[in-house]
């Protein structure tokens, strides 16, 4: 079968939505996991766009060893300086470019003629190929640009040294029959298609970004661009979840398949919400909490029986667990590491202790705990691998319908001090927030705030994720409790710890 490479874009293009913007550290760990399941290409930002994205470029090229490493980057001179710059230590390094086609593009950003188009995509191509031999041209708008046009302006990428062509979907515009026939089009008449990739990438505004991205691989699209649970701008991109499992359920049809793992597609889709902490939809198709439940009223005999197939793929294809393996709090040390290994997670010995300690906490709190539970517990100890300014010592809060929120917080300092704070608030969260931000002496906005189960019972613990603000910089936090209150100081704590670090980052 013919094998289609995988770009994902969720550190570029899918940060770029509302909401989902994150620290190097947040970056590394979600390339660490991109490349474990199995992406060919990682888009790891716009470079030339600020010197935090430059630093998070570079630390991304840095870190992988099986992927290849691209950033975007416009068709300038300057621009590609910066995009090399933080590339040149990636082991498979590529540039990417992208210009403009469309006419309406032409005339109402660029400013610029089709001849003059033509004429800098040569000398940019050839340009960024002094640097290095990969060299991917993206034509932004390409499905709103004239056919005739577009194919020369490939042929002059191609003839300048490109090595993949892409046919961007800028607007989600295009319908899969369309989007299929212009690819056909750009292979069959483009002079030079033979010795490139033809790669595809389908934004989602109409909800076809999926059907354009299998659309275009029916037509010869070699490379597929997407992002981990369809993240992006307005309503996103093409999801790799479907893309794939699409493929690998669909291989007599597709004739296609991917070197993607696909049994760690739902730990890189919980990874990302936990990162962003923006929850994926029950119904999301592959990786939501519905996507393989159904009434059993509505089931026919057979298929409790297991003998009918009512659904398209089985859940453990994607990695998803059904709690049938669970711990307690007789469990030993070797057990659990053992479930952590096999739940895929590969851990130092210092953090396999805190997680084995932890795992004993919440083991005397709940009566089994599942894989769920564990998987939470290692998100929650690698969102707190970052510097600790300050950690929880205690809580007490008074609360109830009659009195006013009251939290008491005491807080340890890195420099061994205790500091204690008491504060009001709307609720026993907002008070405990207002307490803390009394001891760390800043003006702390709440931007986000998001609370789940992670299992279900009335013994679940909570997850909480934070996104605060101050002084023009952000960060985001993740807490982990059977107690909501807990969790949602825990989440606060941590999104003060990586406001300072990052802080301390940018002045270094």
């Amino acid at each position: 079968m013919k094998q289609i490479r995988i770009f994902d874009t969720t550190l570029r293009d899918g940060e770029q939505s509302p909401g989902c913007s994150m620290n190097i550290k947040e970056k590394i760990d979600m390339a660490r996991q991109l490349e474990m399941l199995g992406v060919d290409i990682i888009e790891a930002g716009v470079a030339s766009a600020s010197q935090g994205d430059f630093n998070s470029v570079r630390a991304v090229a840095k870190e992988l060893r099986n992927a290849r490493v691209t950033s975007l980057s416009r068709a300038l001179t300057k621009d590609i300086d910066s995009t090399w710059e933080a590339l040149r230590h990636a082991k498979y390094p590529r540039i990417h470019l992208l210009i403009p086609t469309s006419d309406f593009l032409l005339d109402s950003r660029l400013k610029k003629s089709r001849s003059d188009v033509l004429e800098q995509t040569a000398e940019m191509v050839r340009y960024a190929k002094k640097f290095c031999e990969d060299i991917e041209f993206s034509a932004e708008d390409a499905t709103r640009s004239d056919p005739e046009f577009l194919a020369k302006v490939f042929e002059a990428a191609i003839d300048a040294g490109a090595t993949v062509v892409n046919v961007p979907d800028s607007i989600g515009y295009a319908l899969p029959e369309e989007y299929g026939n212009l690819i056909r089009f750009l292979r069959d008449s483009v002079k030079g298609a033979q010795h490139v990739l033809f790669s595809s990438h389908c934004h989602n505004d109409l909800g076809l970004a999926v059907a354009n991205t299998l659309s275009a691989i029916q037509a010869g699209a070699d490379e597929v661009q997407c992002t981990i649970n369809g993240i992006g701008e307005r309503a996103g991109n093409a999801a790799l979840e479907e893309i794939v499992m699409a493929l690998k359920t669909r291989p007599a049809f597709y004739d296609a398949d991917t070197m993607i793992d696909t049994a760690q597609i739902y730990k890189t889709s919980r990874l990302l919400s936990t990162i962003t902490g923006i929850k994926v939809q029950p119904n999301k198709a592959i990786v939501g909490e519905s996507a393989f439940a159904q009434e059993s009223d509505t089931l026919p005999p057979g298929m409790i029986a297991g003998s009918l197939p009512y659904m398209s793929m089985r859940p453990e294809e994607i990695g998803l667990t059904t709690n049938k393996i669970v711990l307690g709090k007789h469990s030993g040390r070797n057990a659990f590491n053992e479930r952590v290994k096999e739940l895929g997670y590969n851990v130092d010995f210092d953090i396999a202790n805190m997680l084995f300690k932890r795992f004993k906490e919440l083991a005397d709190k709940k009566k089994t705990v599942g894989d769920r539970d564990i998987e939470a517990l290692v998100r929650s100890i690698l969102a707190q691998e970052i510097p600790k300014r300050y950690t929880l010592e205690r809580y007490v809060i008074n609360s109830g319908n009659t009195i006013t929120p009251t939290s008491s917080i005491t807080l340890n300092s890195a420099e061994g001090t205790k500091v204690e704070k008491v504060a009001i608030g709307f609720g026993p969260v907002d008070a405990s927030f207002n307490a803390i931000n009394k001891i760390v002496g800043r003006a702390v906005k709440l931007e986000e705030y998001s609370i789940g189960a992670v299992t279900e019972g009335r013994d679940a613990q909570g997850e909480v994720s934070v996104k605060i603000s101050s002084e023009g910089a952000t960060a985001k936090g993740y807490g982990l409790s059977t107690d909501v209150i807990e969790a949602s100081i825990l989440a606060y704590i941590n999104a003060i710890n990586n406001l300072i670090y990052e802080g301390t980052r940018e002045e270094q």
